[in-house]
């Protein structure tokens, strides 16, 4: 390695003599393992044709061959396992309890995980993406690109890991044309053409340093930086704080520059990590408590309470507009009474700061409060109570751990009202939407689900916005529903925890109403999934419904359950779906979901209301979503747990019972 340079001749060389250079001395080192020149020399041929013409190709192309190699498998030197994944404070405590020690937490980057390797003079000779976490992709040439990651570090042979991923400033540029910031930086890190990935401004986010004697993470952060790679914010805390971080960095996802899933929780001290090991999935040292949907922060306007059919009297949050999944959502759940006082918003002003969420982008839900209400000094604002009365009927409540009810749902308006609606969503009786089941109980005309039966165009038209047409639909839309089978019969009673599951075991096990009504609390807690809490609650309620059973049966007829196929047989009629069982989740494009499901059972299969180990498929509709649905969430969890579940699109559905 004789032959230098002097500044004399770097500055009298043009661009074409400084790229022949550096073409020569990259062969000779890499691909010749024979270099003429020292590290440092090299470096200086760089940084001339950098400052002399920063866009030219082969400053992207230096390394070992690297537009060659792209795209080409590599396998990790350690496993880029994924991390496990919780989704209750619970189950982070409970993973926090197996070792001792502070925990780092930092945000989830919704981003394609990557690996960095660095040679033994420091410099980036690979770049892969995680891909399935023993092999990935070669995206050295593109990595380059991405100012976050230097082309070379002071520290030798060390392997950096983190996220790849585009800031939300720059993904506004693309919007129009793109649907997320993560699918565009997946695509545009595997584009062929480096200067196109250039044209992306990708970013990336450094979380791992192997190949050094660091004892923990913070130390790891803090070298990182060192090396050239920009900071990330982390929270060092121990047991007590693990909410609280969660709570940080939730509150401040809505002002990030970028998108994050959730929340990352590491054992601090890598002795701890090496004791706790991994597993052939993920290691047991760290935690993704990941978000349940789309979520922000608004404010508290008020706290409204609604009266359930079984008179459960229940709080939702009035807040401020927020843009949620796409949607303006105005209103949240807060559950029960209970939740109030978890939240610490009983008593206080109204006017606290609330991150909401809207889980599986669907039902929005108050997560947790960000800030409490800070009245100006003389300020009078509305403070939140229990009711002392039900907000419907004005009559006693009664309070049962964190819920109020009504102490007589059964002379409740809103209750009541409820109790016809939950029978008619039960059958699938179209048209009977709130402001109608509204104006028709304060008529008179509907107040029970037997007063559907005996409605007339004459009572109908009593109704505002009613006309003969409207009129003679619904009561046609009734008259179909004439003829029930056993367990939505039961379902739509309205009977606590009496839902589809429990419904189908009795409509199995007993086969007829009579007997039905003749069953134990003892007899049916002896059922498997069936405890002695749920069994004497739905005995104890199919005894209070006894009058309106019997009106009921008065007006409908109980068809005769059709007989099961033994296991492992078809359904009569050579059902394809014999012995399998399906929930949908998502938009569905070819039908709704209750016609989905009773396509199910019409073809030898069950259709449960929620996702469990034992779940054969998950069909995902074919309308466009912009995030999982809790479902698909709940899925994949169990899927990584060694499930035997296969999540399929609406379009693999279809082709399963022959239908376009």
């Amino acid at each position: 390695m004789a032959k230098t340079y002097s500044d004399k001749q770097l500055q009298s060389m043009s661009v074409e003599e400084l790229e022949k250079e550096l073409q020569h001395h990259n062969h000779l080192y890499w691909d010749l393992n024979q270099p003429e020149i020292s590290d440092y020399d090299y470096d200086r041929l760089v940084e001339r044709l950098k400052e002399q013409r920063p866009d030219s190709p082969l400053l992207r192309a230096l390394g070992p061959g690297e537009v060659g190699r792209f795209g080409a498998v590599v396998t990790h030197a350690v496993p880029m396992l994924s991390l496990d994944k919780c989704y209750s404070d619970d189950d982070l405590i409970s993973w926090a309890s197996k070792f001792d020690g502070e925990i780092m937490v930092t945000p989830k980057m919704d981003g394609i995980a990557s690996s960095l390797r660095y040679d033994d003079k420091g410099r980036l000779t690979l770049a892969a993406t995680r891909g399935s976490g023993t092999e990935g992709d070669d995206i050295t040439m593109n990595a380059r690109t991405i100012k976050d990651i230097p082309a070379k570090v002071k520290d030798a042979g060390v392997e950096v890991r983190g996220e790849i991923y585009m800031r939300l400033s720059t993904f506004a540029g693309f919007a129009e044309q793109f649907s997320n910031p993560r699918n565009l930086a997946a695509g545009a890190i595997k584009h062929k053409d480096p200067a196109r990935c250039r044209d992306y401004k990708l970013s990336f986010a450094a979380y791992d340093l192997q190949g050094t004697e660091l004892k923990t993470e913070k130390d790891k952060l803090a070298r990182l930086v060192e090396l050239g790679f920009p900071p990330i914010e982390h929270k060092l805390v121990d047991h007590g704080g693990l909410r609280q971080a969660y709570e940080h960095f939730a509150t401040a996802r809505a002002g990030l520059d970028f998108e994050i899933d959730g929340v990352v929780f590491k054992a601090n001290r890598v002795a701890e990590q090496q004791r706790l090991g991994v597993t052939a999935h993920h290691p047991r040292w760290g935690m993704a408590y990941k978000f349940q949907g789309d979520s922000g922060t608004t404010t508290l306007s008020a706290v409204e309470w609604s009266v359930a059919r079984s008179g459960a009297i229940t709080p939702v949050a009035l807040i401020e507009p927020v843009t949620l999944s796409g949607a303006s959502v105005s209103r949240a759940s807060l559950h029960n009474a209970g939740y109030l006082k978890k939240l610490d918003l009983l008593g206080k002003p109204v006017g606290a700061k609330l991150v909401v969420t809207r889980r599986g982008g669907v039902i929005p839900h108050v997560e947790f409060v960000a800030e409490q209400a800070k009245p100006a000094k003389g300020e009078k604002r509305a403070v939140i109570a229990f009711p002392t009365v039900c907000p419907s009927c004005g009559g006693p409540v009664r309070t049962e751990g964190d819920f109020i009810y009504c102490a007589k749902p059964q002379d409740c308006r809103d209750a009541r009202i409820s109790a016809v609606a939950h029978y008619c969503g039960a059958l699938d009786i179209l048209g009977f939407g709130d402001k109608l089941l509204a104006n028709a109980y304060d008529q008179g005309v509907l107040r029970t689900p037997v007063d559907l039966y005996t409605l007339t165009e004459e009572k109908l038209l009593t109704l505002e916005r009613v006309g003969p047409k409207l009129a003679k639909k619904l009561i046609k839309e009734v008259d179909d529903h004439r003829e029930l089978d056993l367990a939505t019969f039961l379902r739509a009673l309205g009977i606590e925890d009496l839902g589809r599951h429990v419904a189908e075991i009795l409509q199995d096990h007993c086969g007829k109403l009579e007997r039905v009504r003749k069953v134990t609390a003892e007899e049916l807690s002896g059922i498997h999934t069936i405890g002695t809490e749920i069994a004497s609650s739905v005995v104890a309620g199919l005894k209070a419904k006894a009058e309106l059973i019997d009106a009921l049966l008065e007006q409908v007829k109980l068809a005769k359950p059709a007989a099961k196929p033994a296991p492992g047989e078809q359904a009569a009629g050579g059902g394809v779906l014999g012995g399998k069982s399906f929930v949908f989740t998502g938009t569905l494009l070819a039908f709704d979901r209750k016609t989905a499901q009773k396509k199910v059972v019409a073809a030898g299969g069950e259709a449960p209301d929620g996702v469990t180990k034992t779940l054969h498929y998950l069909v995902i509709g074919d309308g466009a979503e912009e995030r999982k649905s809790g479902k698909q969430v709940k899925a994949e969890k169990y899927i990584a747990e060694g499930a035997p579940l296969k999540v399929i699109t609406e379009t693999d559905f279809l082709k399963m019972i022959g239908e376009k």
